[in-house]
């Protein structure tokens, strides 16, 4: 096992920026939680509700927002951003394990295709016949690329990715473990013997630095492509229908469906379990709540959520009246009551 990284506190400063307090010489190994930090391990503190594990932690060192630098004493960085800062300096400790160049011998790729000597093939993987790859791509074992497909340099697919044929993966591309891109898209049509199939023409476009998270689908376009832009990232178990567009640097959790033809803004961030009905437009930089149901476009920036999805404001007024609701019943049934006492005694 390789020998653990020592940072000073100096030299992370040095790159993520940041104010210290404290030796700036402390040694830092690895990032860990407040609770399970140990002296080597630098922690964060970005939400107040964990300033109790903060008093008790063991850590080397913490991050800290700038108004908190007063709540330890141990050596910290002051940033205004915690959770960002520690994100950096996580990546800092933990970068991405790098495959061995090469082609395992189990690997079955057909003609037209070549293999970048920097590419790594893992164990079972089927590649079909001229497809492209990028340097130091890392395809992982069992995963199966179809006919035509590209994909960008410095991307990883993990085991058991599958990609249909013609899509088109970005640079630095990451794709977790049973992720399916470019399957067809759910287009039937109705006539008197039941269901007809439309086939599904198009395929799928992801860009740069996109992120796939694990049996996530997206499904290939009816006849133009499915597009994912730039620095979307994509949670565990999306279903995202054919036509959809992603605007670049758009965040969805996870058990998402979004339906087809649909588009959606950049810098959106959408929470778990929501669902997008059809052929939608969703403005940039909208935040829709998790388990929320979308039924109509949404043209302006701001924060959604509720069935059907509205304003959040209007949305928590509405949830705080239902919350009333049995004492409003027993208030109107009192009243009722009394003039109903008030009648019969006149």
């Amino acid at each position: 096992m390789a020998k653990a990284k020592i940072f000073r506190l100096a030299q992370i400063v040095e790159r993520f920026g940041g104010e210290i307090i404290g030796n700036p010489q402390t040694p830092i190994s690895q990032v860990a939680t407040l609770e399970n930090a140990s002296s080597q391990h630098v922690g964060f503190l970005s939400n107040k509700k964990y300033r109790k594990q903060l008093a008790e932690t063991r850590a080397g060192a913490v991050i800290l927002h700038a108004a908190d630098g007063g709540l330890t004493r141990l050596p910290r960085i002051l940033c205004n951003d915690p959770y960002l800062y520690f994100a950096k300096v996580s990546a800092l400790f933990n970068p991405p394990i790098v495959g061995a160049a090469g082609v395992h011998k189990t690997a079955v790729i057909e003609r037209g295709t070549k293999v970048p000597a920097s590419a790594s093939i893992g164990a079972g993987v089927y590649i079909g016949r001229a497809v492209k790859l990028g340097k130091g791509v890392v395809i992982g074992a069992g995963c199966c690329l179809g006919d035509k497909v590209e994909i960008g340099a410095g991307s990883r697919l993990h085991a058991r990715v599958t990609v249909y044929p013609g899509c088109r993966l970005g640079q630095r591309t990451l794709v977790h473990s049973g992720a399916v891109i470019g399957a067809d898209g759910f287009g039937i049509a109705l006539d008197e013997d039941g269901w007809r199939k439309i086939p599904q023409t198009g395929g799928v476009l992801i860009g740069d630095d996109v992120e796939i998270g694990a049996n996530t689908c997206i499904d290939r376009g009816a006849l133009d492509d499915t597009v994912i832009e730039n620095g979307v990232k994509l949670d565990n178990l999306i279903q995202i229908g054919h036509n959809v567009r992603v605007g670049a640097h758009t965040a969805i959790a996870g058990c998402t469906g979004i339906a087809g033809s649909t588009r959606i803004g950049k810098h959106c961030m959408i929470g778990g379990a929501a669902n997008i009905v059809g052929h939608l437009d969703i403005a940039d930089r909208v935040i829709i709540h998790a388990a929320a149901v979308v039924t109509k476009s949404i043209r302006k920036a701001g924060s959604y959520g509720g069935h059907p999805a509205e304003d959040s404001r209007n949305w928590s007024r509405h949830v705080a009246s239902l919350r009333q609701l049995d004492l409003l019943r027993e208030r109107v049934r009192d009243l009722e009551q009394r003039l109903s006492a008030r009648e019969n005694k006149n």
